[in-house]
């Protein structure tokens, strides 16, 4: 999916839109005591919608949406973002001097599913449905004829936002917009990578499915609450799904609890557990693709990994040139995540993106999820406006048809991530042209012999009182040789970097897998760096000099 056809964080306005032509039944309903919610009240829990989800289960797949109407279906993106949910008709507008609101978003160019929209009365357990209708949006410059809209209340909703004081109507903090994918932001309002529900067969021998969430259930909070809950139920060709989720909007981050229950129609060959979709463009380690006068492009920088052994792991990201998958095994793991360490604007120089502000994505499993992997997939890409990041929990256990699951979890998006290890963690990572002394340049004594050159930069923890003991940097790859190791003191960073070559034993170009991490005699310092590494073609193992002495 691209990223920029996602509806932009942008102002709601507030002014109503004026317009006329629904029946006298819709106008009275829409503003009785349950706000915008105008359907019969109808009895709701979570138990009814496992039980509604176990049952879909078992029906054949309604298969993928309807066509819409032609002026929605035809808009382009711009078009698109013109169409505005009017504030006065938020969901809960009707709560004086509340924390929190919600609006919805318009079906139209890409967002096909008709996604039905409930309001629940916390007490009562009552639900009421939200039927679309044309004036709860203003339209602006999308010309959109809403003609072909009147009275089409099954048209429903794309998805929804919520907002936060003091940004009610002006700034969201969570959006759930197009399949099961899903959003938010810490305190600098910027969104960055994206959550799913779920994902099956991503990398697989069998074609990716995207389940959609097809409806939502809004709890009615209190008017000083800064939490919500909302449930979802999942419907996709392989299975469905039932999901609380209970968000908490806090001052610098949003946390959102999700239980979910899964239920297999057909057998499944990779099951996604809490998945989640970024970008990465290029960086201090991948520079292959900065080929503009941003520093660095991208969502996310690494895969960091809390294992269940209590091993701390930093992967960094790559933008490969093929695609590549990576599965890191595990046994009930205490965290894991796509993060972005680097907030500093002069890394990125990128006034539009803002990636200095993207949040990290943090998730905390809550009980024993037994054994499975946490899997990596990274796509080539030439830019930064196509997601090429995947990253998710694969159990071990087969999914087939008939079986049920269910997974709670706690996902944190904030700048940093909740829990850290106390050792010093991989800063960054920088790779380069090797085979001379550091502080020599490569020039007419260039060894024969092509290398590569690493150079890992290790912060915090307590490296400096371990140095009088030695620091010993650990260095293991699958292929190839290490050679010309060096530990030094970096002042400006008061932390500690690792270089070393990279020797090529082979004309082999498959990945290299690389580890590496920081003791004492006695004691592991560091968390675990964990590269993979491509060599070039052996006619491309050569130093190129490139300068012209004579005038062109």
């Amino acid at each position: 999916m691209n990223r920029r056809k996602f509806m932009k964080a942008s102002m709601a306005l507030s002014a109503a839109s004026g317009m006329t032509g629904l029946s006298s039944l819709f106008a009275q309903s829409a503003w009785a005591d349950d706000g915008i919610a105008d359907g019969t009240a109808v009895r709701f829990d979570f138990d009814s919608l496992k039980k509604k989800a176990s049952a879909l289960a078992k029906q054949p797949w309604g298969g993928a949406p309807g066509p819409l109407p032609d002026t929605l279906a035809n808009l382009t993106p711009q078009a698109y973002n013109e169409i505005q949910y009017d504030a006065n008709h938020s969901l809960w507008n009707n709560i004086p001097d509340r924390e929190l609101d919600v609006q919805f978003f318009h079906v139209g160019m890409g967002f096909k599913r008709r996604i039905r929209m409930f309001s629940v009365d916390a007490d009562s357990r009552e639900a009421r449905e939200i039927h679309f209708r044309p004036e709860l949006f203003n339209y602006h410059n999308a010309n959109v004829d809403t003609q072909q809209l009147v009275g089409k209340t099954d048209l429903g909703f794309a998805g929804f936002r919520a907002f936060k004081k003091p940004e009610l109507a002006r700034r969201d903090i969570v959006s759930f917009l197009g399949a099961s994918y899903f959003r938010a932001v810490d305190e600098t309002f910027q969104y960055g990578l994206s959550a799913r529900g779920v994902a099956v067969n991503t990398f697989s021998n069998g074609h990716e499915e995207f389940p959609d969430f097809t409806a939502f259930w809004f709890e009615t909070p209190k008017a000083d609450d800064t939490t919500f809950v909302v449930y979802a139920l999942l419907d996709g060709a392989s299975l469905t799904g039932a999901y609380k989720f209970t968000i908490h909007c806090e001052d610098k981050r949003v946390v959102m609890e999700v239980e979910n229950h899964l239920f297999a129609r057909n057998d499944i060959h990779q099951l996604g557990i809490s998945p989640m979709t970024s970008m990465f463009s290029c960086g201090t380690n991948e520079r292959r693709m900065c080929n503009t006068y941003h520093p660095q492009i991208h969502d996310s920088d690494r895969l960091a990994m809390w294992t269940g052994r209590g091993e701390w792991i930093a992967r960094p990201l790559n933008n490969p040139q093929r695609l590549q998958f990576n599965a890191y095994e595990d046994e009930n793991p205490r965290g894991f995540g796509l993060l972005q360490l680097n907030h500093d604007f002069k890394d990125y120089q990128d006034v539009i993106g803002w990636y200095d502000k993207r949040p990290s994505l943090w998730v905390e499993p809550i009980g024993k999820w037994g054994k499975g992997a946490i899997n990596l997939m990274e796509i080539p890409t030439t830019g930064e406006t196509l997601d090429n990041v995947v990253c998710f929990w694969q159990p071990t256990e087969p999914v087939k048809a008939g079986s049920e699951f269910n997974f709670q979890y706690k996902l944190y998006w904030s700048q940093l991530p909740p829990v850290r290890s106390g050792l010093a963690r991989v800063d960054a990572t920088r790779t380069g042209i090797g085979g001379f002394p550091e502080g020599w340049a490569p020039g007419e004594h260039f060894p024969d012999q092509w290398c590569r050159r690493f150079a890992i930069d290790f912060v915090g923890g307590d490296l400096k009182a371990a140095a009088p003991k030695g620091i010993e940097p650990v260095i293991t790859v699958n292929a190839g040789t290490i050679k010309q190791v060096e530990i030094l003191y970096v002042e400006p960073i008061n932390g500690y970097r690792i270089l070393f070559d990279w020797y090529p034993n082979s004309d082999s170009t498959k990945p290299v897998d690389m580890r590496l991490f920081l003791r004492t005699k006695d004691e592991t310092l560091s968390e675990t760096w964990l590269y993979q590494y491509f060599p070039p073609p052996p006619d491309q193992r050569k130093y190129t000099d490139d300068r012209q002495m004579t005038p062109g």
